[in-house]
C-alpha cells in the first residue's frame, strides 16, 4: 500500500477512472448488442434506427479515449453494412 499522499491519490483517481471507463464500455456493448439483435430478427427499420442511436454513444467512447478511434469505426462500418444488407434481402 501506498505511504505518500499523492501516490494515495492516484490510487483513488485509477479506481474512479477505471469505474468509468468500465461502464462505459458495458454501455457501448449494449448499444452494439441492441444492433446485432435487431439485425438476426431481420427487422432493418429496428437495426436502422438502434445503429443510429448506438452511433453517437460509441464515438463517445472514442472521445472519451475508452477505445481506439479505428476500432469504432471498424465496428460502425461492419454494422452498417450488415444493417444495409438486410434492405437488399
Amino acid at each position: 500500500m501506498a505511504n505518500i499522499a499523492s501516490a494515495r491519490k492516484r490510487i483513488r483517481q485509477t479506481a474512479k477512472r477505471t469505474a468509468r471507463n468500465t461502464a462505459r464500455k458495458s454501455r457501448m456493448r449494449t448499444f452494439i448488442k441492441k444492433v446485432e439483435t435487431a439485425i438476426a430478427a431481420g427487422n432493418h427499420d429496428e437495426a436502422r434506427e438502434a445503429l443510429r442511436v448506438a452511433q453517437p454513444e460509441l464515438q463517445r467512447g472514442v472521445i472519451k479515449g475508452v477505445v481506439h478511434a479505428n476500432t469504432i469505426a471498424r465496428k460502425i462500418s461492419r454494422l452498417s453494412a450488415r444493417v444495409k444488407s438486410l434492405a437488399t434481402a
